[in-house]
């Protein structure tokens, strides 16, 4: 086990953004072509035709991959990436980083805080909590390197020696042939594509229900793009098709929605939380107990630090928490939870037919299942484990704040009773 300092500071901050695409934090960074940006999804945009054919035509991609790089004083190193670009490079020279130099890298709950808190006024959600989350699992990748233990660990431990995926992507036959114990596909059509569309939709799933059997589970991403009458009406048209879940059918600032979703029907599940942040954000879903499981992002929620807060408020209502993709961050959380009892894997390869790592090439020894699992020792490295690619396409972020944005004013000098208080009198 490694020697572990008495005292300790961080020394330094970087930051950078990937080159190109198909590598680091941000999923939907990929080639054209792929079956995640170019095939028929419904999503928030579904309402604009000039919106539906690609999901980049209206800019799920337009901030990229992000990297943070933590370093100790006695110069241990601790990585991670997420998603956020330029401005998550910027965030935190500007702003975060100002609670990090000098502090102790192992408190990571009160790292959390103060960012949190300081960011309260512009955050709460979206951007700055996605900082924060790399920032965060950086820190727990430091931790790991620290202690000489993977992150699981220092979460409690192993819950179950092998951890079990479910696959979402393009084709549910393959992932039951590959060996995944479930399988989710995203909608095609919203509502604003009217009855036809619905009909298409019910389609779709009765062609996947018939290749994969009736007893495999088929799950449906409807990914923040339905509302609650199209809902209700597309649920009851495909109760023949024993779908095992709903996802993200609402936006997820109608969380008084899925009330209605559950009244209507009280025996299929429902799931959300990919696009909700921090405990509070939770809060609100849990305590109403009309969703059967939980989806936070790791990299998006607020880190692990934040991740753990969530998953005890859903284990005192035995609500399950299965994270969103995200990969190891993800597997070292649900092999750590007894609520947690399994885990996704967002297909990466372009016709969604194949297993390849989540973060594309920027780790040399990213783990990936293999017949649907993963056994517990091919997390057994400190930290999260990952191997920094040496090829890997990193920009400094320094170089994106070439010349410095300008600086905020700077506190004023202590006064009258502060003067007096801190001995400069």
């Amino acid at each position: 086990m490694a020697a572990r300092p008495k005292s300790l500071q961080i020394k330094h901050v970087k930051t950078f953004i990937v080159e190109g695409v198909g590598s680091g934090g941000d999923y939907h960074n990929v080639k054209g072509g792929h079956w995640l940006i170019d095939s028929p999804i419904s999503t928030p945009m579904s309402g604009w035709e000039k919106y539906r054919s690609s999901r980049t035509s209206w800019g799920i991609n337009v901030l990229g991959s992000f990297c943070v790089e933590i370093e100790a004083s006695n110069g241990t190193k601790g990585f991670a990436t997420g998603f956020g670009g330029p401005p998550a490079c910027w965030l935190v020279k500007q702003h975060f980083e100002r609670f990090l130099i000098g502090a102790d890298p192992r408190n990571t709950n009160s790292l959390f805080e103060l960012m949190y808190r300081a960011s309260m006024f512009y955050g709460r959600k979206g951007l700055p909590v996605a900082v924060i989350s790399v920032i965060d699992l950086a820190l727990w990748d430091l931790r790991g390197k620290l202690y000489g233990e993977p992150v699981y660990r220092l979460l409690g431990g192993n819950t179950r020696e092998r951890l079990d995926f479910y696959c979402t992507g393009p084709e549910p036959a393959t992932a039951k042939q590959i060996g995944f114990i479930g399988a989710k596909v995203p909608l095609p059509y919203g509502p604003d594509q009217g009855p036809l569309g619905l009909h298409k939709n019910v389609q779709f799933l009765q062609n996947h229900r018939e290749r994969v059997g009736p007893t495999f589970p088929l799950r449906v991403d409807c990914y923040m793009s339905l509302n609650v009458p199209y809902t209700i009406e597309l649920v009851a048209a495909c109760a023949h098709l024993s779908i095992d879940w709903w996802e993200e059918c609402l936006t997820p600032d109608d969380s008084d929605g899925f009330a209605q979703l559950k009244r209507a029907h009280p025996t299929v599940k429902f799931t959300t939380g990919e696009h909700e942040y921090s405990r509070y954000g939770f809060r609100k879903l849990i305590e109403g107990r009309n969703l059967d499981i939980l989806q936070p992002d790791v990299m998006w929620v607020g880190g692990m630090t934040e991740l753990q807060r969530i998953a005890a408020m859903a284990s005192a209502y035995d609500i399950p928490v299965v994270p969103h993709a995200s990969g190891p961050y993800s597997y070292h959380f649900v092999i750590s939870q007894p609520n947690a009892p399994f885990q996704e894997y967002l297909a990466n390869s372009p016709d969604g037919k194949s297993v390849l790592p989540v973060f594309g090439d920027l780790f040399t020894n990213e783990p990936i299942p293999t017949k649907g699992y993963l056994d517990v020792e091919q997390l057994d490295k400190p930290g999260f484990g990952l191997e920094l690619n040496p090829n890997a396409r990193l920009i400094s972020g320094d170089q994106l704040l070439t010349p410095a944005p300008q600086k905020g004013l700077e506190p004023p000098p202590p006064t009258g009773d502060d003067a007096m208080m801190s001995g400069e009198y």
